[in-house]
């Protein structure tokens, strides 16, 4: 009796197996078959919100279903990470992620109620914005190698402004200063706007942010740029070289977005939604969008972003521990 009740459960195992398969394969053929949420974890207004909205307009336009965005700030991004993590991995849920999101706050945060690894699946990378190196226009250093000798000159003494402690701003100062083996302290602001300010005005010396955010200032002459973290030099700024350039070769700080989606959902429903975020961004009015406020698309397949986010993770990583940054 006991081995029929046995007999009797695996079989009923095997039935309820074989109907969620079937179920999973009818789900994915007839994908997208109503709205798709698209989780940020920033306020709307916000640049990577905008993104959001842009990538997600067009998406609906080629899939033929609804996608809208779900502003869920809170926690660094925390809030919407942890949230799509749990989500049903069918596709109909999917998160913005960043660099800080996925490569910085792992390493910023003791307790993260999301892994970036584990827990969610890469559809896509989504775009690139390259950081810039600069300075006041007061300032007597118009060039990375005056910068290490200025701030060689005074250990501990040459101020450096960030957006906030963790931010990708933060962190690449502290993989220059590793890297070009200096001394600097670093000043933390509640947003980018206050410090970029204050380093205009002379009240600090030099800061890292995204081109987007400056660039309107060193038209108006009143920053200087030093050069690019990036290896190959900005389009829209050819004549400022990079840091590579300048005696750092192979040094790259390049804060990101992409779109993931929950751990498990089917193959076939990323790969549609991979080539319809791919088609999005070959759209000439997204790439003039982009160009507008700094940024780039980038692209490529899941496994393209895989790579690059595991990548990125480790070396960000790197970045946190070496400069002893943490929040909780």
């Amino acid at each position: 009796m006991k081995h029929l009740r046995k007999s009797a459960l695996a079989r009923w195992s095997n039935t309820a197996l074989t109907l969620v398969a079937a179920w999973g394969v009818a789900s994915a053929a007839t994908f997208p078959d109503h709205p798709i949420k698209m989780v940020v974890g920033f306020p709307a207004g916000q640049s990577t919100d905008t993104s959001a909205r842009r990538i997600a307009q067009g998406m609906a336009d080629i899939l033929k279903q609804s996608v809208f965005v779900d502003n869920k700030p809170g926690a660094a991004g925390g809030i919407s990470h942890g949230a799509v993590k749990t989500a049903a991995p069918d596709g109909y849920t999917v998160v913005m992620g960043s660099t800080g999101t996925l490569a910085i706050n792992p390493w910023l945060y003791s307790k993260l109620p999301y892994d970036p690894i584990k827990d969610f699946d890469p559809v896509a990378l989504v775009s690139a914005s390259p950081l810039v190196l600069f300075v006041p226009a007061s300032s007597p250093v118009n060039n990375l190698k005056e910068l290490i000798a200025y701030a060689k000159a005074r250990p501990g003494k040459v101020t450096y402004g960030s957006g906030g402690s963790g931010t990708t701003g933060h962190i690449a100062m502290e993989m220059l200063k590793k890297e070009a083996g200096i001394d600097m302290l670093h000043v933390p602001y509640k947003g980018s706007p206050p410090m970029i300010t204050d380093l205009i005005g002379g009240q600090i010396d030099v800061a890292f942010e995204p081109i987007g955010s400056v660039l309107p200032f060193e038209k108006s002459a009143r920053v200087k740029f030093l050069g690019f973290a990036t290896l190959k030099r900005y389009a829209a700024a050819p004549k400022v070289p990079t840091l590579s350039e300048q005696g750092l070769p192979g040094f790259e700080a390049v804060p990101w977005t992409a779109i993931l989606v929950p751990k498990g959902t089917p193959p076939s429903v990323i790969q549609q939604l991979n080539q319809a975020i791919n088609q999005v961004l070959k759209k000439p009015e997204l790439v003039e969008a982009f160009a507008q406020t700094g940024s780039y698309p980038v692209g490529g397949s899941p496994s393209d972003a895989k790579t690059y986010l595991m990548e990125e993770n480790a070396k960000w990583g790197k970045a946190v521990k070496a400069s002893g940054a943490q929040v909780d």
